[in-house]
């Protein structure tokens, strides 16, 4: 990818920077097993990643059969998942070296996430990460707006300053990605195991972080 218009990189948050993923689908799995439904953490990780959480949440209180209001479920969920990430959150592989490569370079970061503005201030906190992004973290739920819409990413990309053009997008996620593909962001997808491959021009896929800073140097 050419990257020698780039300016910024804008970082997803959960499965990019912070190992998390896994540890929400456990939350999940564990609250819902408390009002007596199995859901199997196998079908999390396959279904629930990189969407708004009330919409999961909902999703998943329909299927078996729960009536508990949104207003218990969520707060019960986040909770229970503020727990897991105090005890077992780690960042992703390179993370932090690579944002501190970008910053040393002269590139601008910042992260926009689906997730609420305290779960990024949260988790960034407890991997070492949150000063290297003070300032400069966007939120779905500051706009309304969830990916894939294009929206947060235009957000996130005026806040910072800069033309789409000289912007690079980062997600783990198939509905992060078309949120950048709909944005008109050039766009990696992180995928460590390299699953699932974009083809599409818009798109450059990696399987770690440390990749970035080779396109940086």
């Amino acid at each position: 990818m050419d990257t020698g218009k780039i300016k910024c990189v804008i970082f997803d948050c959960d499965g990019t920077l912070v190992d998390s993923e896994s540890l929400c689908c456990q939350a999940l799995v564990k609250v819902f097993a408390s009002y007596g439904a199995d859901i199997s953490f196998e079908q999390c990780m396959a279904n629930f990643q990189g969407g708004k959480m009330f919409d999961i949440l909902k999703e998943t209180s329909d299927r078996v059969g729960l009536t508990i209001p949104m207003e218990v479920l969520e707060p019960r969920y986040r909770e229970q998942m503020s727990q897991l990430f105090d005890e077992q959150l780690k960042p992703i592989p390179y993370a932090k070296e690579t944002v501190e490569h970008l910053i040393q370079q002269g590139i601008s970061v910042c992260v926009a996430s689906n997730g609420p503005q305290s779960k990024m201030q949260h988790s960034l906190a407890l991997t070492g990460m949150l000063p290297l992004f003070e300032n400069k973290i966007f939120s779905a739920f500051d706009i309304n707006s969830w990916k894939p819409e294009p929206d947060l990413l235009l957000f996130t990309a005026m806040q910072m300053g800069f033309l789409l053009e000289e912007c690079l997008f980062v997600d783990d996620t198939e509905n992060g990605v078309y949120a950048g593909i709909n944005a008109g962001l050039k766009t990696v997808y992180y995928s460590p195991t390299a699953d699932n491959i974009f083809e599409h021009p818009q798109v450059s896929t990696i399987q770690s972080l440390s990749e970035l800073t080779k396109w940086f140097s």
